[in-house]
């Protein structure tokens, strides 16, 4: 018996694969105008954090000397 049930139900979900048309699963020209203004869009932000860290000048502070060190150059006691 369990085989005839799942036959069963094997050919009547067969008939509702085929009325599925392949050419409507497709994103379409709404899918691409979306990802291209995406990828403009990350284009656009990638440009400008390049030219805003361009900007930025950064240097390190010298590490501070331990406590019984001289600083270089100092003659010693």
């Amino acid at each position: 018996m369990p085989d005839m049930s799942a036959h069963q139900a094997l050919t009547q979900l067969a008939p509702l694969a085929k009325e599925l048309d392949e050419n409507k699963v497709t994103p379409g020209v709404l899918g691409f105008v979306v990802f291209a203004v995406m990828a403009v869009g990350v284009w656009l932000l990638m440009k400008s954090m390049n030219r805003h860290m361009g900007k930025v000048d950064f240097e390190e502070a010298p590490e501070p000397a331990p406590a019984g060190a001289s600083p270089k150059g100092a003659p010693r006691e």
